[in-house]
């Protein structure tokens, strides 16, 4: 009865906050303390989702039905150990944007509605991380590309309207290419709900395999929008860069993720790895993830805007998720689920740390940060710390899921892809320090031509630094203590491959 109770907490304390900071008039809320209702907001919904987690952890079935569309379609909630690895870190990292947000919104307008589309995008992310089958999954995976594009839309410029309109029409047609699959395992599966190992009855896979690959791979497709796998990255680099930073480090880190959630939920608990090994649709989602890898890491090595060089590094990075998942041996999935957790961390940092600096100087540009790092050495530092996470540099923490990925990569026996994925993911990393480290570098040693009389100390306040901070260690820690994070995600892996 408790650990019920706290699902409906988790995801209806920021539905509620949300709706509130919409349906209020502006003159019942003070400007100098919404923000910290917000974060209180945030706060109550990350105390429920550890109560929430430590019921779980000590082995009480978390399970409940909400309502029935009709006989067959309930919308329930169930908490596995691969929703429970989700929740967890979501609401964590959303608390931390939102630190981030109270000082970083002190130059943005419409701050209340910005605060009620970002926690309504957490209540879209918890439900879809806590959805017990099929169809709630989708309907919160909707509720999600809802929710969330206001905050693209946020500022209202001109280049701001167009990225959300381009954001929804990706995302849309995502969705209806998924909706087509979940029609599919509807009629053919024995259930709705999740069930590692997939729902499909032997029998039914020999008689009816051609239209249940063409189904698992259009959910694929639709659902891989969101983790902006090729070819519907586009959307990724138009939208992130114009939201403000709080929300394009959310959606860039996490938003993503919802896409990746869902796109393994479709292929490990419903079709069934089984289905698609040695399949053409294996091959084709391996050949479009290595294509994302690349291609993204070459359009961020090229882009001179800070922001937008960071969206088409996620392009890039969430489709070395993408490769492990579609690999199909549980080395390449625990790989995968690693990097899930690791790049949520590194890449809310990064983004986090570009808006510090355009909050603080203005500037946009690489090419503008010469000697930033001697104004803002705190930031630039986290900044540093995650790149080098990101590149995979040990002992940092992206080294180990690299590591698991090429591993899994050798060992999985797919012609010519055992080995070009693992040459792909190093040049692919080599790619990664060239767009990263120059800020670094030109940050901290700006040449004998720089004027160090002229700098001045830019730090933001502890309010936008903390985040940074904790982002930043956490990306180091769990790389060197990664051996708990390890066993518990390979109990997962284990159970669905």
């Amino acid at each position: 009865m408790y650990i019920q109770a706290w699902i409906l907490c988790s995801i209806f304390i920021p539905a509620a906050a949300g709706l509130l900071f919409l349906v209020l008039p502006a003159r019942k809320m003070r400007e100098k303390k919404m923000s910290w209702a917000a974060v209180l907001a945030l706060v109550l919904t990350v105390a429920s989702v550890g109560m929430l987690l430590f019921s779980y952890s000590r082995g009480t079935k978390a399970q409940l039905t909400l309502f029935s569309l009709t006989e067959g379609l309930d919308i329930s909630f169930r908490l596995d150990d691969l929703g429970a690895f989700f929740l967890g870190f979501i609401a964590f990292i959303w608390l931390l944007g939102g630190i981030f947000s109270v000082e970083y919104l002190n130059h943005e307008h419409h701050k209340r509605r910005f605060w009620g589309f970002y926690l309504l995008t957490l209540c879209a992310l918890q439900g879809l991380s806590l959805a017990g089958n099929l169809v709630t999954m989708y309907l919160f995976f909707e509720m999600m590309t809802l929710v969330s594009m206001p905050l693209v839309l946020h500022t209202q410029t001109h280049e701001a309207v167009m990225a959300g309109l381009k954001y929804l029409f990706y995302s849309m047609c995502g969705a209806y290419m998924a909706l087509f699959g979940v029609f599919v395992f509807y009629h053919f599966g024995k259930s709705m709900e999740f069930l590692p190992g997939g729902v499909m009855d032997s029998a039914v896979l020999a008689q009816n395999g051609t239209i249940l690959h063409l189904g698992i791979f259009l959910m694929i497709l639709g659902f891989g929008v969101k983790a902006g796998m090729f070819p519907m990255h586009a959307w990724l680099p138009t939208a992130h860069p114009v939201a403000p930073a709080p929300a394009s480090a959310v959606l860039s880190a996490i938003i993503v993720k919802g896409g990746v959630l869902a796109v393994m939920r479709s292929v490990y608990y419903v079709a069934g790895a089984e289905l698609l090994k040695g399949s053409w649709v294996q091959y084709a989602w391996l050949i479009l993830a290595l294509i994302t890898i690349f291609l993204g890491s070459m359009l961020a090595f090229k882009e001179p805007v800070l922001k937008k060089r960071l969206a088409y590094s996620s392009v890039s990075q969430a489709s070395y998720i993408m490769l492990g998942m579609a690999v199909l041996n549980p080395t390449a999935l625990t790989g995968s689920l690693l990097h899930v957790l690791f790049h949520a961390f590194i890449k809310t940092a990064l983004f986090l740390s570009a808006g510090a600096v355009i909050y603080q100087t203005g500037y946009t540009r690489v090419g503008q940060l010469r000697g930033i790092g001697k104004e803002m050495p705190v930031t630039i530092w986290c900044y540093t710390f995650v790149s080098l996470a990101l590149i995979g540099i040990p002992p940092a923490s992206g080294f180990i899921s690299k590591w698991y990925l090429a591993e899994g990569l050798l060992e999985s026996g797919v012609k010519t892809f055992s080995w070009l994925g693992p040459v792909v993911l190093l040049v692919s990393a080599l790619l990664t320090a060239g767009y990263l480290l120059p800020v670094t570098i030109d940050g901290f040693l700006p040449g004998e031509d720089y004027n160090y009389q002229a700098r001045k100390k830019r730090e933001p306040s502890v309010k936008m630094v903390l985040p940074l901070i904790i982002l930043a260690a956490g990306a180091l820690i769990m790389g060197v203590f990664p051996g708990g994070l390890i066993t518990f995600l390979g109990n997962i892996t284990a159970a669905v491959v």
